[in-house]
């Protein structure tokens, strides 16, 4: 039977994820919660619960209202920022069905980013009408000494680190609300020159009092008092996801980029997390910055990939030449 969150138990959802291997921060409850109070997101959840209500598969993310408006139609898309959970074959198939019926008037396309090997499944996916792109991430492995991982480290970049510290960054996790606000101006800067849109600071504040200092941690750099670059995670079992990070463009020179990286892995060493989720790394054979950053840190390269189905192709060409204008213009 499919279920959706108002039927669901909270008991059954938070006792599901907590046995199952692979669940992630993107299943619970409190990311849900999150997604619930932000304006252009609606969140989704949906399980199969057998006959005893015992959970055996679920799938949770949100539909994106990326551009509000006269154009609201032409921008829905789904996420899910993790892949569907499950017990077996036969629970996924039923899961991808019931979704695919739910979603189909709700959005144009859902995007699934997979955060572990699909392989033995894909089949599932492909004949519920998804198609599958290679995509890269990176994992640095927490469990590896401050040596092994240094070593790893690229040596420019390392330079770059001790440099940060000659310049006289710090690096410090902080516990203040109030940081969220000033760190997000941060990556407004950021998002605004690589014209990609993101959601407002309400969202992130919501992170802050729904998730608590547990499961959302920001990081800051600072140079002589002044906040110059942050990083957000988001933390669950053992693993510490890179969420959103970036520094101001005019104190680059003070290597705020190539400090706090290093220093999260550090402090996740200090308490007992075994994994840094870099958190996406571009196709592959396709060039990308944003990878080039990352793989300086060291880590694994791994290819999970990602799922897509397009329930509305005439939107959905719309909605690219939308978003191909939307990355011209300054909005």
């Amino acid at each position: 039977m499919i279920i959706n969150h108002e039927k669901v138990e909270i008991h059954n959802w938070n006792k599901f994820i907590e046995l199952h291997a692979d669940s992630t921060i993107f299943h619970t409850p409190y990311m849900f919660n999150v997604y619930k109070v932000t304006p252009n997101h609606e969140p989704f959840a949906l399980f199969v619960e057998d006959d005893n209500h015992n959970i055996q598969a679920m799938l949770s993310g949100y539909v994106q209202t990326v551009k509000p408006g006269l154009l609201a139609a032409l921008s829905k898309r789904a996420v899910m920022m993790q892949s569907p959970i499950f017990n077996s074959k036969e629970d996924l198939n039923l899961l991808l069905k019931g979704y695919n019926e739910f979603i189909k008037d709700k959005a144009i396309y859902t995007e699934i980013r997979n955060h572990y090997d699909t392989n033995n499944f894909r089949e599932v996916f492909l004949n519920s009408g998804y198609s599958y792109e290679e995509h890269l991430n990176i994992l640095v492995d927490l469990t590896k000494t401050e040596v092994e991982l240094w070593s790893e480290v690229q040596s420019k970049r390392r330079n770059e680190i001790r440099r940060a510290e000659k310049e006289g960054t710090e690096f410090q996790l902080s516990n203040n609300r109030t940081d969220v606000s000033e760190t997000y101006k941060i990556l407004k800067e950021v998002y605004s020159r690589a014209r990609l849109p993101m959601p407002d600071a309400g969202f992130f504040l919501t992170a802050f009092d729904k998730l608590g200092q547990d499961h959302f941690r920001v990081f800051i750099a600072l140079n002589k008092g002044k906040i110059i670059g942050t990083m957000y995670t988001l933390c669950y079992n053992d693993i510490i996801y890179d969420w959103y990070a970036g520094s101001y463009q005019e104190y680059y020179q003070k290597c705020p980029n190539d400090l706090i990286p290093w220093k999260v892995f550090l402090w996740g060493k200090e308490n007992g997390y075994k994994k840094f989720d870099f958190g996406g790394a571009g196709k592959p054979g396709v060039p990308y910055g944003v990878r080039d950053y990352k793989k300086k840190f060291g880590g694994t390269f791994v290819n999970y990939g990602r799922y897509e189905k397009i329930h509305n192709r005439a939107l959905m060409k719309l909605g690219l030449i939308g978003f191909r204008i939307y990355k011209m213009v300054k909005l």
